[in-house]
């Protein structure tokens, strides 16, 4: 599956009365791996940014008046997100700026392009309650390190969401699922089947490097759902005497 983090800043938070989007930052993720096939537009919005919007992102209207307008670049972004399915943080307000300025050059809406939309903030507000959940906050609560953000900007606020989303929804895998990718489909013919018990088949233990590694990523589950994650639940033991009968 192609999923797209993405996202936008504006001159301001209002797109009906004529604030623009500046800057878009989308960060290509095929199944749940990073690709680094991302992409990264500056914005003319031919006007200024509100004080408050400039204080957040630092793009100056000086930084941006050689940049190309949206009409220059929107084909580029609707063939870069059409047929894949986006993450966004706050979904509504990225998907409204992106919607009023492919409506201006008479261009669909952004899910009449895409696969569908995953607003990561909606997500994380069901997993954490009553808790901050801005980029932020789950950085914090996830560990990921975001000291070098000073200043908003699309390309590393996505970069950073992705880290997030990742981390949010690790505890949705499982081997069961993935393997059933690989599960014949009914009706079709059997594969032939090898018998095992005149092999000598090697048994290779972890290493203490991969013990290490291994306990982290179940640290990490625990921490995500506030328990103890599924992995570290031993099945009960079935006695012989059961397997029997």
């Amino acid at each position: 599956m192609r999923q797209l983090i993405l996202d936008t800043e504006t001159t301001g938070l209002n797109a009906r009365t004529g604030d623009r989007i500046i800057e878009i930052g989308c960060v290509e993720l095929v199944n749940r791996r990073l690709t680094g096939n991302n992409l990264h537009l500056y914005v003319n919005p031919e006007r200024d940014s509100d004080p408050g919007a400039l204080a957040v992102h630092g793009l100056t209207t000086e930084f941006l008046r050689d940049k190309p307008k949206f009409a220059d670049i929107a084909a580029e972004l609707r063939d870069f997100i059409t047929g894949a399915e986006l993450i966004i943080h706050n979904a509504p307000f990225d998907i409204g700026f992106l919607d009023m300025e492919f409506a201006l050059l008479g261009l669909p809406k952004v899910t009449e392009m895409c696969a569908g939309v995953i607003d990561s903030l909606a997500h994380a507000k069901q997993m954490f309650p009553g808790k901050r959940n801005s980029l932020d906050a789950l950085c914090d609560r996830f560990g990921i390190s975001n000291a070098h953000r000073t200043l908003h900007g699309a390309l590393l606020d996505s970069e950073l969401l992705a880290e997030v989303y990742l981390a949010m929804t690790r505890g949705q895998e499982s081997l069961v699922i993935d393997m059933l990718g690989d599960a014949q489909l009914e009706g079709t013919s059997a594969a032939p089947r090898i018998s095992l018990d005149d092999l000598d088949l090697p048994v290779i233990a972890a290493t203490a490097e991969e013990l290490a590694s291994h306990e982290a990523v179940l640290n990490d589950l625990d921490k995500a759902v506030k328990g103890t994650s599924v992995w570290r639940v031993e099945a009960p033991a079935i006695e012989h005497d059961a397997v029997a009968a």
